[in-house]
């Protein structure tokens, strides 16, 4: 019988794609105007345990993501961290590196030292107040749509054995049941779902990614023009599809003819079927839409989220 991902108290193990201690007299103000997200709130440190995270995101010049991060207070003075599950940490060192020009900022790779843990479900804060006990970082996450906790801490500072013990009776669960949880709420990884050549908004990220009123950032001016114009063109939208096979990713998606974006993110969805993420244009589609993945050809996937 398929889990209940929605309530069910569970915890994964993770390890970051990216984990940066960024320091400097200089480090707040130069984060402040890379950040799509307003860091001002980050001003005062936070004891070990805190809880203190900003999520946002690093564009280049035309206002396209190049990545994603969660940005937290660290407890030295002028010290900040900057972590992310999917973006690598060599992607946005060499984005904020190739930004300092006379600015008192070090830039330090920490990745492969911290290791993280996922609560979610039911008493999933409960969990989370719990680990506080052993230091580290502590935040909420973007697992899913409920609730998430993310506990961050160095490798070798605490055991498994002592975070099973904090965990109770919440099992341990896997990557393919975090990627069914995260496509199942519309959530997208960067830079899976949105890369390079993508804009904030076709993803739906404005809303809790982006701040209109922090002043300056590489890319703000392209930020406002959208908010001005108030749509885009394309769109990350949820699919369906039969069977448990899905083409190699990403994988171009038509209706009739003509191409209209592509598969991003696929995963089974514990029923024999599966779900996905797609970025699709929404000049040729409706919700009847037949979506193939080959021109003319059979249905093979459903829209689950209207256009």
């Amino acid at each position: 019988m398929p889990i209940n991902i929605s309530t069910s108290p569970a915890i994964f193990r993770w390890r970051p794609a990216c984990w940066l201690r960024v320091s400097g007299d200089d480090a707040a103000n130069f984060l402040q105007g890379q950040f799509t997200n307003d860091l001002r709130g980050l001003t005062s440190p936070v004891p070990s345990g805190g809880s203190g995270a900003v999520y946002g995101l690093w564009l280049t010049l035309k206002g396209k993501v190049l990545a994603d991060s969660f940005v937290m207070r660290g407890t030295g003075a002028n010290e900040f961290w900057i972590g992310s599950y999917f973006s690598p940490a060599a992607v946005i060192r060499a984005r904020l590196e190739g930004h300092i020009i006379a600015d008192d900022v070090i830039i330090e790779e920490q990745t492969t030292d911290w290791q993280g843990i996922s609560a979610m479900g039911a008493d999933a804060s409960l969990f989370a107040e719990r680990m506080r006990l052993v230091g580290g970082f502590l935040f909420p996450g973007r697992r899913d749509r409920t609730g998430s906790f993310e506990f961050v801490f160095p490798v070798a500072s605490v055991e498994m054995s002592e975070v099973a013990d904090l965990a109770g009776a919440a099992p341990p669960v896997n990557a393919e049941f975090m990627e069914r949880r995260r496509i199942t709420d519309g959530i997208p990884a960067i830079p899976a779902d949105v890369g390079p050549a993508d804009l904030p908004n076709e993803a739906g990220l404005e809303a809790e990614a982006i701040s209109y009123t922090k002043g300056c950032y590489l890319g703000q001016e392209v930020m406002a023009r959208l908010k001005s114009m108030g749509q885009v063109r394309r769109r990350l939208l949820r699919v369906k599809g039969e069977g448990g096979n899905w083409p190699v990713l990403p994988a171009a998606v038509y209706v009739g003819g003509r191409q209209v974006g592509e598969l991003r993110s696929a995963v089974g969805d514990g029923a024999g079927g599966w779900i996905g993420l797609a970025m699709l244009s929404l000049l040729h589609l409706t919700p009847e839409a037949a979506l193939t993945f080959a021109p003319n050809a059979p249905a093979a996937l459903q829209l689950t989220d209207t256009p």
